[in-house]
């Protein structure tokens, strides 16, 4: 029990209290195994792999925040028989034999989002796989990062000195390592744990659905990217825009010839600067109070032609501050476009509240925010519930959600939108038996050309 403010700890005597034992630490039980970067390094591993049993724990490390590209710099695999390895995939024009290897096999992997990208980029793909980050999601454990699982269910604290590392770098230090061959140690015994619990709360077919659709992931590629550059919205006017648009470009060009993440070319903030200077020559450009970083100077030619292609450009051809949006507007401005239809997000976003609360399951894993916006801004026309129901059915799975999501949450959006249309056709009853107040409000919505209580909220504000 917790005591108040003002109340009084419960008095213990600290000379009987043992003290509380350190979480081990998690060491390598084999020792660390030598680099696999010569091919007949990698044709024994693999025999070793392919005769082993069970499935394969599997993580990949890569150079985020250095290097543009998204591929690995080195993939750790590990199987009962076969033991642990650390392969340098830069030493080998192809991975084809640890790909025949691993046909067949269930992958293990933590987060398989971030890995099965640069997997695919070398050729490896799952027959089958379980991802130990999104199974701690579906269990409603509140913290799912690999050193918080393990330490919770295995009772091993690990190591996390080296997870910004640039794993680019050669030679790998023999301590990286250690804590690469690290993430794969006991991801197999937190496969099984985390199994077991999916099975004992009846999730376990919703994972199976969950995995099953991860082996078809791909990246979505990011449309208008410019836009997310950081102090955008200090930015004013469609020119000073475009010439964001146009520095950003140009640096991104830059960061992928020479392979380094763009905010070591120039950061974020320099592009800012400039693009709301909008010099005209190399020392006006390099004169500017925080236009700086590697490539300030050794590509100011290119900065300044950008800035000039934003000049001459028509006014057409420049951005709007608004991005475009495919799909249903943001949701602040349902309210504005189609009240029906904020009641319809508004109930079932309550509802599917309820159900996360009820399966102890996060919200967005029982539907993604995108998929429940795009079926309540265009549900189906009918309002038969049962036909309605197969129509949701239909438009849920076309956009991809899976058979366990829309077991659960069909129901509720099609009880949002009955509910939805039940109060609007009250409102409008309500409307229709009292004239003189519909009429009232007309009046006072459209007399007098000054500001008013009554004038309209501009859309999104």
């Amino acid at each position: 029990m917790t005591s108040g403010p003002d109340e009084t700890p419960e008095q213990t005597d600290d000379s009987t209290e043992e003290p509380a034992e350190p979480t081990p630490l998690l060491t390598l039980a084999d020792g660390l195994p030598a680099l696999i970067d010569t091919s007949d390094a990698l044709t024994a591993y693999c025999t070793a792999l392919a005769a082993g049993s069970g499935p394969v724990a599997i993580d990949a490390e890569r150079a985020s925040g250095y290097r543009y590209s998204g591929r690995a710099y080195l993939i750790q695999l590990r199987r009962e028989g076969a033991g642990t390895a650390l392969v340098d995939p830069v030493a080998f024009d192809s991975l084809a034999p640890l790909a025949e290897a691993l046909e067949g096999t269930e992958w293990i992997l933590h987060a398989a989002t971030q890995d099965l990208p640069c997997l695919t980029e070398l050729g490896l793909y799952p027959s089958a796989l379980f991802d130990t980050e999104l199974a701690g999601r579906l269990l409603g454990y509140p913290r799912v990062g690999l050193a918080t699982l393990v330490e919770t269910l295995l009772g091993f604290r690990m190591k996390k000195e080296h997870s910004a590392a640039d794993w680019s770098t050669r030679p790998l230090p023999a301590s990286w390592l250690e804590y690469a061959a690290l993430d794969v140690e006991v991801l197999v015994e937190l496969r099984d744990r985390l199994a077991d619990e999916l099975v004992e709360t009846g999730k376990a077919e919703w994972a199976r659905q969950e995995f099953d659709a991860l082996r078809a992931f791909e990246q979505t590629p990011r449309t208008e990217a410019w836009r997310r550059t950081s102090g955008l919205h200090r930015v004013r006017g469609r020119r000073s825009l475009g010439a964001v648009r146009e520095l950003w470009h140009t640096r991104d060009e830059i960061a992928a010839r020479r392979d380094v993440t763009p905010g070591r070319i120039v950061p974020d903030a320099a592009i800012i600067v400039a693009a709301t200077a909008m010099p005209t020559d190399r020392a006006a450009l390099l004169s500017l109070k925080g236009f700086h970083g590697r490539g300030a100077e050794r590509y100011a030619s290119r900065w300044i032609e950008a800035l000039r292609r934003v000049a001459e450009m028509p006014e057409s051809d420049l951005p709007t501050r608004a991005a475009r949006v495919e799909g249903p507007p943001v949701p602040r401005a349902w309210a504005d476009r189609d009240p029906v239809a904020a009641d319809r997000l508004r109930i079932a976003r309550d509802a599917v509240a309820a159900l996360s609360a009820e399966h102890d399951v996060p919200a967005e894993n029982l539907l993604t925010p995108d998929l429940l916006r795009r079926t309540l801004w265009a549900p189906p026309a009918t309002r038969d519930p049962g036909e309605l129901l197969d129509r949701v059915v239909d438009q849920l799975t076309t956009l991809g959600a899976r058979a366990w999501q829309i077991a659960l949450t069909a129901p509720v959006i099609v009880g949002a939108v009955i509910e939805a249309d039940q109060i609007a056709a009250q409102a409008a009853a309500s409307a229709a038996a009292d004239p003189a107040q519909d009429d009232s409000a007309q009046d006072d919505s459209s007399s007098g050309s000054g500001s008013s209580d009554s004038d309209p909220v501009p859309s999104g504000s």
